[in-house]
């Protein structure tokens, strides 16, 4: 699959996703890469690194913006969402009318226009959600991949990953401004574990998706994991200048947290194909003859794949992050 000479759409184009997949699209000679965002000052800074794209300010809680934005359009990255937890727990039906309706807007739109793939951003919060925001994710793959339940000129799918690292809002650049400015580094459970993936890494999986996917799955690519203690000492470590020597306070639990997150539950196990880098989980009503079961209550989690314990490991996958991810 070639995506030369297509026309691209990007919601949520102007976070950590979007300016990565962008730098990917252009080598890939698009004839056009459109940013669909709410956030009018992100776009204005956006443009300045990315001036031939094209800015369309709007919301995905609006269908007919939508509509608009999407005629012409051939693939469509859905990466708008609201996707921190604390906001979402305390602001619950925004979730809904971000994370579900507007979802639902995305794949109407999508459809009218005629795109020929959507490929919708989830997280593992999606799975067993203890949390409003790992709720309304969990809606959104339920609506995008029911899409193709029905015969559909447009193929849906979702792509879902851990601890993006580095990606705002994320706890890279959270421990590498404390460092900077000299503060306490503050974990919540040190035994907690979250899964480690790069930027380019999750670019990867969604292009793996879109050329993949033939409707209704959602795709998962493996990914090591850490504890925040370890993680927290290895950029303590490598940042600060006063090396382990700096402090690290544990503030405790957040609300809607998990101690360890959970990408591929033990149902979804029993209808997966796994390869060396991904699993592929397919939905219940089109689950093909070759899929490859786990043994009943096997479950793919930040606490069972393989850790990072050491700094070697974590210092490795720091270096991979770049300077700019780290503040954008």
């Amino acid at each position: 699959m070639t995506l030369e000479n297509s026309v691209v759409l990007i919601t949520g184009g102007t976070g950590s996703f979007g300016s990565r997949v962008a730098t990917h699209l252009l080598k890939q000679n698009v004839k056009q890469i459109r940013i669909y965002s709410r956030d009018e000052k992100k776009q204005v800074e956006m443009q300045k690194r990315f001036p031939d794209f094209r800015y369309i300010i709007g919301d995905i809680r609006d269908f007919q913006r939508l509509k608009e934005a999407m005629v012409g359009v051939d693939y469509v990255f859905h990466a708008a969402a609201l996707k921190h937890v604390p906001p979402c727990e305390n602001y619950p039906y925004e979730a809904v009318k971000t994370n579900i309706l507007g979802s639902e807007n995305v794949c109407q739109a999508a459809e009218v226009n005629g795109v020929k793939t959507v490929v919708a951003l989830s997280t593992d919060k999606a799975v067993k959600p203890v949390n409003a925001m790992g709720i309304s994710k969990a809606m959104m793959e339920k609506i995008v991949c029911s899409q193709n339940l029905y015969d559909k000129k447009t193929t849906f799918c979702c792509v879902r990953y851990g601890n993006v690292m580095g990606s705002r809002g994320s706890v890279i650049p959270l421990f590498r401004k404390q460092i900077e400015a000299e503060k306490t580094i503050t974990i919540t459970v040190p035994q907690m574990t979250r899964f480690l993936m790069t930027l380019d890494q999750s670019v990867d999986l969604v292009f793996h998706a879109m050329t993949q996917a033939t409707g209704g799955e959602i795709f998962v690519r493996k990914a090591p994991a850490c504890t925040v203690q370890a993680l927290a000492e290895a950029m303590r470590f490598k940042y600060s200048e006063k090396g382990e020597n700096h402090p690290i306070e544990v503030i405790g639990i957040r609300p809607g947290e998990k101690i360890h997150e959970i990408l591929v539950n033990e149902y979804e196990m029993q209808r997966i194909k796994e390869s060396d880098n991904y699993f592929t989980i397919y939905p219940e009503y089109k689950t093909p003859k070759d899929t490859t079961p786990q043994k009943l209550g096997t479950e793919y989690t930040s606490e069972n794949t393989h850790q990072l314990q050491n700094y070697s490991d974590i210092g490795n996958l720091l270096d991979r992050i770049g300077e700019v991810e780290l503040y954008i």
